[in-house]
Order: structure tokens, then sequence, then C-alpha cells
């Protein structure tokens, strides 16, 4: 019996040994913490490389955070230079176009082919030279013109042969200049440049407006022109909704407006939430009350409240990520969270609370506890 007893002793001391070494590593180590895994890589080469530490701008989201990220919102403006392309437009005749021109009684240079055609059939197309052909006169130039420049060179001409001849002149077809709408519009559409002046606003309204997936702020109009290929980005969200004509523009031949989609307007939450999810951003813009409140909230049983963080790529040289903690132990903090406006790629992240990770560790431990615990039973009654 005491031999039985010692030995029982001594798998119960090895037992609590062993227990004592796995929380030890437990503490110590994060090998057997549940969760992602990545391998470290040697400190020494870490360092070689570069310091972490060294990139990363931390800072508490404080009202003077929030003041100094806030982005000032559009706002009703005029577009006076706009208005005076609008005021000064006039049609150049081009390559393709199709003239009507109207000599008053004389019907026979009017309607040549007969006055049952249409205007477009029986008008005068401008030929790849750019020149059109008229009776008596011959051989106009016509292309680069006006419909008046037009109107007084063919008068000048035909008066030689006329009396004071009363001449219109005016488009029939539209045909040589064209801008494009493509991208997240709900109908792509090649649209003709006629007499009256298009602008971005126009043309996009002739489409039948921006389609549900759209990413209003970065339409992107290009022209071309004699110092080359321009890009300009532009906000449709201040144009539409705020009324700012800063960002409307007078379209031109060759013009060519994308709406991109929004796919690259999201966010990431992780952590302990309800459910990570990734987030986007729409027209109105994303707070981080708002993702939060997207997940189903923070886990209320286990999640750290004092560990909101918004992670973001840095724009500052010499650093790579900008890192936003937000305290909400303080509840009166959580009003900070609705002003904190998302960028796209962000990193919403929350951590668990100090003794949900405990209970992580111990919850992984319990099978082997339970294990060596069976074990030392059944080793007291196989000696028993």
């Amino acid at each position: 019996m005491k031999k039985n007893k010692a030995n029982r002793l001594k798998v119960n001391n090895k037992v609590k040994a062993l227990t004592i070494c796995l929380l030890t590593a437990s503490i110590s180590a994060c090998t057997i913490t549940p969760g992602g895994h990545v391998s470290q890589i040697d400190r020494n080469d870490a360092e070689k490389s570069f310091d972490v530490a060294e990139q990363i701008n931390a800072m508490l989201v404080t009202p003077e955070v929030i003041n100094q990220l806030r982005v000032s919102k559009p706002e009703a403006k005029i577009n006076p230079q706009l208005e005076a392309k609008v005021q000064e437009y006039s049609y150049i005749i081009g390559h393709g176009d199709v003239l009507n021109i109207t000599v008053w009684d004389h019907p026979e240079l009017t309607i040549p082919a007969g006055q049952f055609r249409s205007a477009g059939e029986a008008g005068n197309v401008v030929h790849a030279d750019g020149s059109i052909f008229y009776p008596y006169i011959g051989k106009v130039k016509v292309a680069g013109l006006s419909v008046t420049e037009v109107r007084d060179l063919v008068t000048e001409r035909l008066s030689r042969y006329i009396e004071k001849p009363q001449i219109d002149v005016s488009v029939a077809a539209f045909r040589s200049q064209r801008t494009f709408v493509t991208g997240e519009v709900k109908q792509p559409a090649v649209l003709p440049i006629t007499n009256v002046p298009m602008t971005l606003l126009d043309a996009l309204n002739s489409t039948g407006g921006l389609g549900p997936n759209a990413d209003w702020r970065s339409v992107v109009l290009t022209t071309s022109g004699t110092s080359g290929v321009k890009e300009e980005v532009l906000d449709l969200y201040a144009l539409y909704q705020q009324g700012d004509m800063s960002q409307n523009r007078l379209l031109n031949h060759n013009d060519i407006i994308h709406v991109p989609r929004n796919d690259a307007l999201k966010v990431f939450v992780m952590g302990d939430v309800e459910q990570p999810i990734t987030q986007r951003i729409d027209r109105e813009g994303l707070t981080l009350a708002e993702a939060l409140n997207n997940t189903g909230g923070m886990n209320e049983g286990t999640a750290d409240a004092s560990g909101i963080f918004v992670l973001r790529a840095s724009d500052e040289p010499g650093k790579l990520v900008d890192v936003y903690q937000l305290d909400a132990t303080n509840s009166a903090a959580l009003i900070l969270s609705t002003q904190f406006e998302l960028q796209p790629m962000d990193i919403v992240y929350v951590t668990s609370a100090p003794i949900a990770r405990w209970n992580r560790v111990m919850l992984q431990l319990l099978p082997t506890f339970t294990a060596l615990r069976n074990l030392s039973d059944g080793y007291d009654r196989f000696r028993d």
C-alpha cells in the first residue's frame, strides 16, 4: 500500500509539473495561442532590413485628430469659366458633316435633287478634303469654319452670279465630332457634338445617369489637344449633391468620360466583432461607427473596448502605416467614431480583452489536462 501511494503521489507530481510547464509555456510563448500564426523571422535579419516601429505613426483618436483628418465638404459654387465658354460656343464644321444651304428665291439651288428629300439627304456633305461642291461657285473649303463664316463665304462668291443673294446655312447632320461615355452608367453611349454646347452633366444625363455601383468621386475625363492627352478626376458627388459647378466641363471632340466602379472603395473589419466583413464605401462615405455597426458590433463578451484600431497606409515619407486607436471604454468617446471618416483600403481591427485571450488558451489546454488526469486515474486503478 505504501508503495502504491508513493507511485500515485509520484504520478500526481508529474501531472502537476507538466501542467505548470504548459501554463508557463502558454504565458511566455504564443505558439499554443488560438488564431492565425506566421513563423517568426529572425530578429537580426529583420533589424537589418527595417525597423517597423520607426515606420508607424500611432495616435489616439481625439477631437483634435478628427479635426485634422476632416475633409472640407463641397459647397455650391458657380463656374464663370464654363459659363463664358458656353456663351462663346460656336460649332466648328468638320469632315462628314452635312450642310443645308438655302438661297432664297432660288429653289433650283436650294433643293436641286428634289423637294421630297430630307435635308440630310439633299444637303452638301463635307468631303475628306474639308470641302463641299456648290453650283456656280464650285468647291468651297468649309472644314474648320463656323456656320456664320461659311454663310459669309458662300454669299461673297454667289454675289458674282446673283444680285444680293440671301443665304442661310445650317448643319443638317452632325457627323464629324463625338464624345464617349463609358463605365458604370445606365446606357454607355457615343454622343454627337452639335451646335448646342454639351457639358459633362448633359452627357451623363443623356445616358440615363450613373449606375448603382458607380464611384461618384473618381470620374475621369480624358481630353486630347495640342498639348497632348490630359486626364482629370472629377467629383460628381460634389456636382450632383452639393451643386459645385466647378466640377462641370464643356465637352469637345473625342473627349472620354469614364465612370469607374466602386470595387476599390472598400474597408476591412476584422478582429473581435460579431461578423468580420469587407464593406464598400458608398457615395455618402463610411464612418467608423457605421463600419462596426454593419458587422453587428463588437463582441460584448470578449472584445476590448479600449482596443479599436484603424490601420491606414501612410502618405508621410518614410512611414509605412498610420495607426489610430479609439478608446471606447468611455461611452462618450463613441461619438468620435461617428465623425471618423474611413478611407478606401482601411483596416478596422477590434482586439480581444486579456481575459478572453487567456480563456482561449485555457480552452486549448483543457483536453491536455483532461487526458493527463485520465492517465493518472487509470494508472491508479491499474496499480490498485
